[in-house]
């Protein structure tokens, strides 16, 4: 087999693992926001204001504690900033 061919059959090794993840990463972003949609239906039950920045940086902390890289911190935040904007916007059902 040709180094070509090795290397086209790992990148496609490699897609379909990519692939699975995603499938999964998409599986337990809706799991978290449906968690999210919860506390957001509670919130006013208990006083609490429904934006809470203090809330979103303990988040940005404990992501930053989970990471083992090759992301940088940076990169993470951006994503879970994107994350919680998309939450923000996404409508109570």
């Amino acid at each position: 087999m040709s180094d070509q061919n090795s290397s086209f059959e790992q990148i496609q090794e490699h897609r379909a693992k990519i692939d699975e993840l995603d499938r999964q990463i998409v599986a337990l972003l809706n799991k978290r926001a449906g968690h999210s949609l919860v506390i957001r239906g509670l919130k006013p039950g208990a006083h609490l204001s429904l934006y809470d920045p203090k809330r979103e940086e303990e988040i940005f902390e404990k992501v930053d504690s989970y990471n083992e890289g090759p992301l940088y911190n940076d990169n993470l935040r951006e994503i879970y900033g994107t994350i919680l904007k998309v939450m923000k916007e996404t409508p109570s059902a």
